[in-house]
């Protein structure tokens, strides 16, 4: 599959989707927005598809929806913009497979929902996060609403968003909104290091991992102690599960199938 505003590129199990759309800051017009949904469907369906590193092209993240097509929308156009950014978002989130953002420059409004919407964030130390929306006379639109909340806590999710205000790396750290700080010349080398690393693992664990860490998040604990409990049952069912053990007992590294 080709792309007009992502370049897409594969390394053994490990996929890097790029925006490439650097005269607007990679801001997420419609196009790009359904671009990146496709991409999403295109690496579920492929089962050799292990991690997927997002990042951007030049020194900008996401710099935020794209204001020139959103400027003239009316209430409802508005809304079916917002859905389908957040409808896209959650297909990345969705994904069975881990997803690394690589955040090598402006992640802000849209930029940082998408940066959300992935399940480790490395921040260059060029970085910049925050949601501005209400500088513009709207709310957060891609679940930034949602999400931040989630990682940073209600009171500082607040303060972010009520204030606009535009937070550097460091301080992303800090609030617990990205894992790790990394000079930015190495951003992508140590985003693929990590990749690499969680390739090695096996892949339905780490995919079960995944799927039970983020039901935990939405549901009471006493139903994902039973999800992680059935996932966890499931692991037994697999070549892999048996190939870890015995490599364990034999001293050896494992071999793993992803079946």
């Amino acid at each position: 599959m080709t792309f007009d505003n992502l370049i897409f590129t594969r390394e053994d199990h490990i996929c890097t989707i790029k925006i490439n759309n650097p005269a607007t800051l990679n801001a997420l017009n419609s196009s790009t927005l359904k671009e990146l949904g496709e991409a999403a469907e295109m690496i579920k369906a492929d089962k050799s598809i292990y991690v997927l590193i997002i990042t951007g092209e030049g020194r900008s993240f996401v710099a935020g929806a794209d204001i020139t097509e959103m400027k003239s929308l009316n209430s409802e156009e508005g809304k079916r913009f917002g859905l389908m950014g957040a409808e896209v978002f959650r297909k990345i989130e969705s994904l069975p497979i881990p997803v690394i953002a690589a955040v090598n420059g402006f992640a802000l409004g849209g930029g940082c929902e998408l940066a959300l919407a992935c399940d480790i964030r490395l921040a260059s130390v060029n970085a910049k996060f925050g949601q501005p929306e209400v500088s513009l006379g709207i709310t957060p639109g891609f679940s930034g609403t949602v999400r931040l909340s989630k990682s940073v806590g209600i009171g500082k999710a607040k303060e972010m968003i009520f204030t606009g205000g535009v937070i550097n790396a460091e301080e992303a750290l800090k609030i617990g909104l990205v894992n790790r700080v990394i000079e930015h010349e190495k951003l992508i080398e140590e985003a693929m290091k990590l990749a690499v690393t969680i390739c090695d693992k096996a892949p339905i664990a780490v995919k079960y991992s995944k799927e039970a860490i983020n039901r935990a998040s939405e549901c009471d604990t006493d139903t994902a102690v039973m999800i992680e409990s059935s996932l966890f049952g499931l692991c037994f069912a697999t070549d892999d599960q048996k190939e870890g053990m015995g490599a364990f007992l034999e001293k050896r590294k494992p071999e793993f199938k992803n079946r």
